[in-house]
């Protein structure tokens, strides 16, 4: 029988971090973080980094591996992640993939595609002509030669809409072709239970995220941006700092906004996320999807989500 592996996804503020370290208490195994701001090393509070009490002793992967002023790819991340996945097997554990990044889980699972690499010189002139014209303009111009690719990429994400505009001016093949090319990737390789934590009620999602930014407001979120503002060597633009909460904090100490627009913007933002992860979700194939509500809204015990999920597992 093939090694089990398991892969725990949803959205934003389900819980996710806590079930994985119980199942990782139960199935003897170890956390895989399968997250884009978890990578970077100061980015703690705003990305909702576990504590090493919140760990409880079980060996968490993929977290403070690259510093922030360094762009982290997927494919590093594949790399890396599935070199975590192989040395967890290899010594009898049961690697747990736990996050919210979708994007990561994609490719880790189904393989990456031989995309083009970076050419600066032609992402040199696409900032130049969102200089001059904007993004949404720039976004528009994606639209045209890859739609697919458009519809997926919000208008202000510049540097998703950069990157597409990119690979097309490069091999005139739209990006949304080569992922379709996906080939590889893990899926074959372990005996996946892939579970989705699932909110049947998105007011409640919307009520526990706006909790956990003020929570994160009240433990030093604004100190944390502010320390990597004072580094000199990063600018809103980097992946790291788009994440979600470091941004809108960015531009709070920018002066663009006052607390109280900050808390608005940061909620905003993360609700956001949260849609984009469960659009992400909706057409996920091969899911257990365990709803963290009961019939009255409150949240499930965690034991018996741990527990339906064990039951899938054996």
């Amino acid at each position: 029988m093939q090694p089990l592996a398991i892969a725990l996804m949803g959205p934003t503020a389900s819980g996710k971090t806590d079930l994985a370290v119980r199942l990782a208490q139960s199935l003897n195994g170890e956390v895989v973080s399968v997250d884009s701001a978890l990578v970077y090393r100061g980015l703690n509070i705003g990305a909702a980094k576990p504590s090493a009490e919140e760990q409880c002793g079980i060996k968490h992967w993929m977290m403070d591996i690259e510093d922030p002023a360094t762009p982290y790819s997927v494919a590093a991340f594949c790399g890396a992640a599935t070199n975590c996945i192989r040395d967890i097997v290899a010594r009898g554990k049961v690697p747990i993939l736990a996050g919210g990044t979708m994007m990561y889980f994609k490719a880790l699972l189904e393989g990456l595609s031989d995309m083009p690499e970076t050419d600066q010189r032609i992402r040199d002139d696409i900032e130049q002509e969102a200089a001059e014209q904007g993004w949404p303009a720039v976004h528009a111009m994606l639209a045209d030669v890859d739609p697919v690719s458009a519809a997926r990429i919000h208008p202000n994400h510049s540097h998703r809409i950069s990157r597409a505009l990119e690979v097309w001016r490069s091999s005139g093949k739209p990006m949304s072709e080569w992922q379709s090319g996906f080939s590889g990737g893990l899926l074959n390789d372990y005996r996946w239970q892939q579970f989705e934590l699932s909110v049947s009620d998105r007011g409640v999602l919307h009520q526990r995220i706006e909790l956990r930014f003020e929570r994160m407001l009240e433990h030093g979120l604004i100190d944390e941006v502010a320390a990597l503002r004072d580094r000199g060597d990063l600018n809103k633009d980097l992946p790291a700092i788009r994440s979600v909460g470091y941004r809108q904090v960015w531009e709070y100490l920018d002066g663009e906004y006052d607390l109280p627009m900050l808390k608005f913007k940061g909620v905003v933002a993360t609700r956001q996320l949260a849609k984009r992860q469960m659009t992400w979700l909706r057409s996920w194939q091969g899911l257990h999807r365990l709803d963290i509500l009961e019939n009255d809204k409150k949240l499930k015990n965690i034991a018996h989500l741990e527990q339906q999920c064990l039951n899938f597992c054996y």
